[in-house]
């Protein structure tokens, strides 16, 4: 009955009546009605104003939470791990010095091109030729290509080619040029050996 008694006092209302300044006087269902009305802007005022900020952030702080989360769980990785890394670091360290060791300085190359042309003579080679070309420099390292002309057999190259391979410094054999030389079945070579120097030294 009160809904009803109140449905049909606002229906004999007058809106004209209703004014700000007699507020006061206003009925009962009109108050009603009003605070209703004003309590939902204010809700609604709020949460566009203030609650969906404070949404927003919440989920910023979410995603920054879960990328420390992945960050610390690696970090803990790591320092669980710790030791094992340094004996790595440690055993990756002393392999790169012994490649180092094995790149010619600049004043080891006249010995180098001397041992090239050792293990020439040793294997049955006669040498025309033996030249250091310019400097290549790459990202690391400097290639130091040495063009070699030769005469030989095809068996004596083998041979030179398995004796520089054994040398203490790294040495690599590229671009076979090979062409008959004569009599004896000897055959005219031309080779280019490269050697390589570390960057770093520099």
């Amino acid at each position: 009955m009160a809904l009803a008694d109140m449905m049909k006092s606002l229906q004999e209302i007058q809106l004209s009546d209703l004014t700000l300044d007699n507020i006061g006087s206003w009925p009962m269902p009109v108050k009603v009605v009003a605070w209703v009305l004003a309590f939902g802007g204010a809700c609604f005022l709020g949460y566009n104003q203030h609650l969906k900020n404070l949404q927003l952030e919440l989920e910023g702080v979410r995603t920054t939470e879960g990328e420390l989360r992945t960050q610390f769980e690696a970090k803990a990785f790591q320092v669980a791990n710790l030791d094992a890394l340094r004996d790595q670091l440690k055993e990756m360290e002393e392999q790169f010095g012994a490649l180092l060791g094995q790149l010619p300085k600049d004043t080891e190359v006249p010995g180098l091109l001397e041992d090239i042309t050792e293990k020439g003579v040793d294997s049955g080679l006669k040498f025309s030729s033996i030249a250091l070309q310019g400097e290549q420099t790459a990202e690391f390292y400097v290639e130091l290509p040495i063009d070699i002309n030769l005469t030989g057999t095809y068996h004596d190259l083998g041979a030179f080619a398995s004796g520089v391979a054994g040398l203490p410094r790294i040495v690599t054999l590229h671009d076979f040029k090979i062409a008959p030389g004569g009599s004896s079945g000897e055959l005219s070579m031309q080779i280019t050996a490269k050697t390589y120097r570390y960057k770093g030294e520099e």
